[in-house]
Formats: C-alpha cells, sequence, structure tokens
C-alpha cells in the first residue's frame, strides 16, 4: 500500500480532531482495513492540545506495533526512531523527536507506575482494543484512573474493529462515538466444510490445504490462511509442500518466529510469483500484508483457560466468534476485492459466539494482582474495568502472591514485591532471580527465566521435558544435541541479558546443577513426590509423566510447565529433578512436623502417622498408634481421591442427578451458575461439598453409609434446585397420563415410551425452557426399540405406516390406528374380540 493511498478512515479524520478537542474521551469504531492504526495518531500530531507532548498507542502484538511504525515513519519520509519510535521486548526505537510512540508488551503499564500523570504524553491511544487483551484492559483502567485524578486535560482514544461501542464509551464517561464507513473492497464469503466423514480434528489441516489448493486455482493474487497455532501451521506447510505450483511460496507467521521471517511473510511477493501466509491470530490485527486477496479460515483460535482452583493453565482449541471470524474476512478486501473461504457450514456460523472471551475473564491475574497492589488498589472494584476481574481468580492471585512474599495478609505490596514488580517477568520468576541472587544463583535464574518464558530452544521440544537438556544446551555442556534451534538459542540469551541487566545481576551461569531448586522457587506449589506411576503436587493434585520418560524414574520435580488438562491428572511438559534437601533449604518455614492422619492406602482406611511435610508432600513418615481424636474427613477426602468416584456409592437416582446437572451447565453455560460434577471438578472440591457429610466415616466399607443425593444437592442454591426440577425433569408426563424417566446418560436427553402411550402427541417434548427437544425411544408393546425421533411430527407422517405395516400382525391386542393424531393414548390392551 502507498503512503499516499487514500484510505476509508481519512473523511472521519476532520471529525476525530474536532472531537478531541471537544472532549477527553474518544471511542473510534473503524472495521478491518479502514486505515485507523496508521492514520490517526499522523492525523493528530498538529493539534493545539498536544502543545508539543508525545502520544502513545498500545497495539497488542510486538509484530503489529513495529509494522505500524514503520508504516507511519514511510507515510512521513523518515526513518523509525524520527517523528515515529516504537517500544517493544527486545527492541526500542524512539529519538529525542519522536512525537509518536508506539507500545506493547505491558509497556503502557510500566510508564504509568512509573509516572502516574505522564506529565510527557498529551494522548493514550488503545489500538485493536476488541481483543480485549489483560494489558489493554488494565491500561485502559489506570490511564481512566490517572485522568479522573491527576491530568483532566489527558486524552484518551480507543479505536477497535468489531467491539460494540456503547460499554466502553459508558465507561469512559458517555463520550462520543465516532464511526467510519469500512473497508474500500467487497469480500465474497464461501463456505467449505470439511466432509462429515472427515476422521480426528487433528486431520483439519488436511482439509484446509485441499481448501487452499481450490483458493489458489480459483482466485488470483496471494493467500492468507488463519490457524490455530504453530502446530497446525506446520502441518498445513507440510501437506502443501510440493502440491501447490512452483511460483507460489509458503510462508508461516507467529510471534516466535525469528524477525527476518516474520518479514518475509509480510513484504510482497516478488514480481511474477505468489505466496501463500499460514498464520495464528498475530494477523487478525492492525496488520497489512502485502498482495493478500484471499483469506481462508480455519475457524478455530487456541486460548489459555486458567483454573483457579489448581492454579494451572491449559491451551483449549475453541472455535472463533462472530466478530473475529468478520476481522479475519476482511483482510482480503484491503487493497482490492477479494474472497473469503470458511472451513465450516453456513448453518453454524450464527450458532458461533458473537465475542470472545476477554483475556482478563480467562487469565493468570497474578501480574494484574500485583500491578493493581503496586498502584495501590488492593481492591480490584476501585478502579473502572469494562469486565472486572473475576472473583476466584483474583483471589487465586492474591493468595500467590502472599505465597511469594509480595503482598502482606492485607493485599498491600512488600518492599519485596516492590522490587518483584520492578522486573520485565512474571512475578513467580521475579521472585525467583530476587532469591537465587541471594544464594549466589543470579545468573542462572536469568538465563533459567528467559528459557521458560521464551520459544524452546529445542526443535519439537515436547519429547523431551527435562529442563536440564535446555539450560545444557545454553551453557555449552556437552555435546549439542541435534535438535537445536540456533535462532531460538540467541533469543534466550538476548533475553536473559535483558533480564539480568533490570535485576543488576552480574557474572556468568558456570553450571546447571541448582535447576531443579530455582524451579522450585518459582513454582512451589508445583514442587512434585512420585507415588507410584504418577506424582503428586505440592498444592494436592496429581500430575503424570510418560512411562517411558527419563525423568519419570525421579522421586522429586520441580515443574514449571503443567497443563492443567481436563482429567485428574495433569500432563508435565517441563521439569528438573529437585531433593528433599533442596526442599528444606528452600522453604524452611514451609515445612510442617506433627501427627497427622491420613489415608492408608492398603488398608483403605485412616491411620495416624507422625510425618514431616512440605505442603501436601511427605518427607518423612512413620506410624503413631493414636491419631490422639484427629478429624478423619481430610484424610478420607485424599483417599477418595486416590480411589476414585467409584467408591462412593451412587445409585440410579444420583447418576441421573449429576447428569442433569451435566446437561444443564452444557445447554445453559458455566456462567449461569450450574456448578462443574465432571470427575476433575468433584475430586478438586471434596472439602467443599462432600466433607459435610463424611462424619463418622473412617474406612472404605463406610462409604456406603454417605448421603451422596444430599451432598450433590447441597451445590445448588434453593433457586436453583426449582430450576433444575423446572428445566431438566427427571420425568415426563406422556399424552397416555403416565410418567417416564428421562435419561440424560447421553448427549442429548432420552424418553423411553411405548409408541402407544404417544398417540395424539403432535409435538416433540421439549425441556430446558423449551430449547431442547427429547430424542424419543418409540417401543413396542414389549418394550423393543422401534424407532427413534426428535422430530415427532415427521415420524407420524412418513415413518409410522411403515412401523405400523410391519408390527401390527405381532401386537395383535394393541392399537393400530390409521390416524395416530386422533387416537386415544393407551398402555393397555385391547379387549378380546375387541
Amino acid at each position: 500500500m502507498r503512503p499516499d493511498q487514500a484510505l476509508p478512515i481519512d473523511p472521519l479524520l476532520p471529525d476525530l480532531r474536532h472531537a478531541l478537542s471537544a472532549s477527553t474521551n474518544v471511542v473510534l469504531q473503524a472495521p478491518p482495513g479502514a486505515g485507523k492504526t496508521t492514520r490517526v495518531p499522523l492525523a493528530l500530531l498538529e493539534a493545539d492540545w498536544l502543545a508539543g507532548r508525545r502520544i502513545v498507542m498500545l497495539e497488542p502484538r510486538r509484530l503489529a506495533a513495529r509494522a505500524a511504525a514503520h508504516r507511519m515513519a514511510a507515510t512521513l519520509g523518515e526513518a523509525v526512531g524520527e517523528t515515529v519510535g516504537y517500544r517493544i521486548r527486545l527492541d526500542t526505537k524512539v529519538g529525542p523527536k519522536t512525537r509518536i510512540e508506539v507500545v506493547t508488551e505491558g509497556i503502557l503499564t510500566r510508564m504509568i507506575q512509573a509516572d502516574p500523570e505522564l506529565s510527557g504524553y498529551a494522548c493514550v491511544i488503545f489500538d485493536e482494543f476488541h481483543e480485549r487483551s489483560l494489558n489493554a484492559d488494565l491500561g485502559l483502567a489506570l490511564a481512566l484512573e490517572a485522568q479522573g485524578a491527576l491530568r483532566d486535560d489527558l486524552r484518551v482514544l480507543v479505536m477497535s474493529a468489531t467491539l460494540d461501542a456503547a460499554p466502553v464509551a459508558d465507561l469512559m464517561g458517555g463520550c462520543p462515538v465516532l464511526t467510519s464507513e469500512g473497508r474500500a473492497y467487497p469480500v465474497e464469503v464461501r463456505y467449505d466444510p470439511p466432509p462429515p466423514s472427515r476422521g480426528p480434528r487433528h486431520r483439519l489441516e488436511d482439509h484446509v490445504a485441499g481448501v487452499v489448493r481450490r483458493a489458489l486455482e480459483d482466485e488470483p493474487g496471494s493467500v492468507l490462511v488463519f490457524l490455530p497455532g504453530q502446530a497446525e501451521i506446520r502441518r498445513v506447510a507440510s501437506a502443501l509442500s510440493g502440491a501447490v505450483a512452483k511460483d507460489v511460496d509458503v510462508h508461516p507467521l507467529f510471534g516466535d518466529l525469528p524477525q527476518a521471517k516474520q518479514d518475509a511473510a509480510i513484504e510482497p511477493p516478488p514480481p511474477g510469483r505468489r505466496k501463500v501466509v499460514l498464520a495464528t491470530t498475530i494477523a487478525e490485527t492492525s496488520l497489512t500484508i502485502e498482495g493478500i486477496r484471499v483469506v481462508v479460515d480455519a475457524g478455530l483460535v487456541r486460548v489459555p483457560r486458567f483454573e483457579p482452583r489448581s492454579g494451572m493453565s491449559r491451551l483449549a482449541t475453541v472455535p472463533v466468534s462472530q466478530a473475529a471470524a468478520e476481522q479475519r474476512r476482511g483482510r482480503a478486501g484491503r487493497l482490492e476485492p477479494g474472497a473469503c473461504y470458511r472451513c465450516w457450514a453456513e448453518a453454524g456460523h450464527k450458532a458461533l459466539p458473537a465475542f470472545g472471551r476477554p483475556e482478563i475473564m480467562e487469565a493468570d491475574l497474578a501480574p494484574l494482582a500485583l500491578e493493581l497492589a503496586r498502584w495501590g488498589a488492593s481492591d480490584p472494584d476501585a478502579l473502572p474495568w469494562l469486565d472486572p476481574p473475576p472473583a476466584a481468580h483474583f483471589a487465586q492471585a492474591r493468595d500467590l502472591l502472599q505465597d511469594l512474599g509480595a503482598l502482606d495478609e492485607g493485599g498491600r505490596i512488600t518492599p519485596h514485591g516492590q522490587a518483584v514488580a520492578a522486573l520485565p517477568v512474571h512475578p513467580r520468576l521475579a521472585h525467583m532471580i530476587l532469591r537465587a541472587k541471594a544464594l549466589g544463583e543470579g545468573p542462572l535464574a536469568c538465563l533459567l527465566a528467559a528459557v521458560v518464558s521464551e520459544r524452546d530452544v529445542l526443535r519439537g521440544g515436547r519429547s523431551n521435558r527435562d529442563l536440564r537438556a535446555r539450560m545444557a544446551v545454553l551453557l555449552k555442556e556437552g555435546d549439542a544435541p541435534a535438535d537445536v534451534d540456533p535462532g531460538a538459542v540467541r533469543r534466550v540469551r538476548e533475553v536473559a541479558r535483558q533480564i539480568a541487566r533490570a535485576a543488576d545481576v552480574k557474572g556468568q551461569a558456570d553450571s546447571a546443577s541448582a535447576t531443579g531448586l530455582l524451579v522450585a522457587l518459582a513454582w512451589p506449589d508445583r514442587v512434585a513426590q512420585r507415588r507410584g506411576g504418577q506424582y503428586r503436587l505440592a498444592q494436592g493434585r496429581g500430575a503424570a509423566l510418560p512411562e517411558d520418560d527419563p525423568l519419570a524414574a525421579e522421586d522429586w520435580l520441580a515443574i514449571a510447565d503443567v497443563d492443567a488438562g481436563t482429567g485428574p491428572r495433569a500432563k508435565i511438559w517441563l521439569a528438573a529433578p529437585v531433593t528433599p534437601a533442596d526442599i528444606e533449604a528452600a522453604f524452611p518455614d514451609g515445612i510442617t512436623e506433627g501427627a497427622f492422619v491420613v489415608w492408608d492406602r492398603p488398608a483403605e482406611q485412616v491411620a495416624a502417622r507422625h510425618q514431616r511435610r512440605f505442603r501436601a508432600l511427605v518427607l518423612d513418615d512413620r506410624a503413631l498408634s493414636d491419631a490422639g481424636g484427629a478429624d478423619a474427613v481430610g484424610a478420607v477426602c485424599d483417599g477418595i481421591r486416590q480411589i476414585g468416584l467409584h467408591a462412593l456409592p451412587w445409585t440410579k437416582e444420583t447418576e441421573s442427578l449429576r447428569a442433569r446437572l451435566r446437561f444443564l451447565r452444557e445447554v445453559e453455560g458455566a456462567d449461569e451458575g450450574w456448578p462443574d460434577v465432571s470427575d476433575d471438578a468433584l475430586l478438586a472440591g471434596l472439602e467443599d461439598w462432600l466433607a459435610p457429610f463424611l462424619s463418622g466415616i473412617a474406612r472404605r466399607s463406610q462409604f456406603k453409609t454417605i448421603d451422596l443425593k444430599s451432598a450433590l444437592e447441597g451445590l445448588l442454591p434453593w433457586d436453583m434446585r426449582q430450576r433444575l426440577d423446572a428445566e431438566a425433569p427427571t420425568h415426563l408426563r406422556v399424552p397416555s397420563g403416565n410418567r417416564h424417566r428421562l435419561d440424560y446418560s447421553g448427549e442429548r436427553p432420552v424418553l423411553p415410551v411405548k409408541l402407544q402411550e404417544m398417540f395424539g402427541a403432535r409435538d416433540t417434548p421439549r425441556i430446558a425452557g423449551g430449547r431442547v427437544p427429547v430424542v424419543i425411544h418409540l417401543l413396542s408393546p414389549a418394550g423393543r426399540p422401534l424407532a427413534v425421533t426428535q422430530d415427532l411430527p415427521f415420524f407420524w407422517r412418513e415413518v409410522y405406516p411403515g412401523v405400523k405395516a410391519e408390527n401390527r400382525g405381532r401386537y395383535i391386542r394393541h392399537p393400530w390406528p390409521d390416524d395416530p393424531l386422533t387416537a386415544d393414548p393407551t398402555a393397555r390392551l385391547k379387549k378380546k374380540g375387541g
């Protein structure tokens, strides 16, 4: 795109300048391709209210920040670092003449913390705010707080492509909302779902590759492909290798890619050539990829899901939102008319969520909680939020920071917390570095922090879970493995140098022997002890390694990367061995000793032991003859976890209750308050829902006396119990007058009922407030299945005549009317001779 090329945003710029002269806050809506990222900051440079001060613009992604700064500088005919500069991690180009700074990576938050008045700046711009990154939400909250208390002349401009602007404008005091006309060129949408017979989900990449090949045949220009992650990018690239024309180049594009390869993906293809860019969500933002006029959208995105109960995160691959799909479609219409191929059915598009979940609702909030304490707001409700941090997530974050000594019991930041907050890494890693300095292991800690923060220095590293292998590569201990990624090694070393400068750490690490100890300092809750074929974490959860992994022989591990997963055991991805002596040296105040009531696995009963413990882990253990009257409930909960939920006295009634709860949670979503009754959730929360019903229980043989029905019902407040019975009833009354039990054990609720009892029923019964039709298993008079339907009118019209012809000779004492809709429903036989 030429710097002087007209863009859709241009006619709106005078109105924007006027709005910011009259009001300190403005929201700007401009669809993809409008040009807001590169046009708006330049259009404000001559504003009177700027008065020689700077504009700072927050971009959610490093690649987009750097690209935006380069494009604005090119528009002015200058180099980056003159009028326009940027600050991103590992790279800063800002000079004394700089008037516009494009920043990312939490840099804006640090700027406001260091100077709450933002005295050198007149305007803060939040670009691509629809992405709702945690840094953007926090930055906006702090900027509005500073504006209200310290800088009533500070301009705040929120720019978004797809966000509902009204809530943001309300948050900003009912400020003006300006809307741009949108993209300059139409984009044709074509739906191309995978065939129903396709294999497992991971083979979706084969379908995407096929769509790309068809797009190259049907359309001119280059193709941008949206995929959820690096693994999918590699598989699609492999599928396209040798399968596209010789004039087509295939480029990956994701955040951890070296800068030179990112630039190659963004730059226009050479004359006479086309390109296919395989990208993650990095390409959704204010990034123009030269030559693109076709988009292929796989329709998936990978997002982190943080679980406050376990303190772990897992990566979930979920469908994109409708807003994100529109954002992706817009990439095809920036320079000329284009086409967008969506790898899902048109009928399923409306079922996609309207917007994605804001990161603040799903993320680890420890960094945010520390920043708020540093700001002086221990209660997040004191700040203006579009969506306030979830209470459970925030409470877990505060607990962690108190555990690390960064906050006191009142939630106020400590001197150690101030030092932690000053380092540009996660609070866990900052705490580790500060503790390691006192132990003489500062250089190794900085290197370790870089290793776990950046992309893996070993290609295909998930096959090697030992952190010591990475440290050995970086310290040049032994022969380098064949799978070393030289670019990643260079980046990790540079990041480690920057961390060391920030932490004032001198010297070089000369040994990786303390790796396990340092990991334990950062993740004390993930110190793990081998028990049988798995590990128990200090926070109580189970975790597992493949049996053939060399680390699986270690009795003790410190775990740096573990996936919360969806089952009772987490998957260990990165760890290092640690010793009990390391644990006692690192956590002298965390060791407890005394008499405990524990679960004796072989005897399947509680037992008294004298133990030395680090949290949930046992360092030393010996038997005692007397428990001293100690409460056995915790030990029984531990025993149930060891045996599994099947140890509890499940009945048809309690299984049905659990299935009904699961059904309503799936239909209405977790936000409606329906409890999670999966195995994992119930086992994790035994102390909350089952413990009140364990009084007097001391051995497995007594489990049969547990009132499991009352315990499960206790998960619901009274009003939701009424909703449960109304929306997921145990029985349905059918036209015959009889009540029949609903079966919720499958994907859909099932109503088994004799066919003759449904005579006269014109509509399929529905539950969940009429949203879900039940699956009717129509039975013969002998109780055998005759038909299955979710469309009763269709059954009577199209299927019943055949069923009647086949069965009335077999069941002659049962009615088989020609018109079942006018016949009397019955469960009885006809009278003899009738």
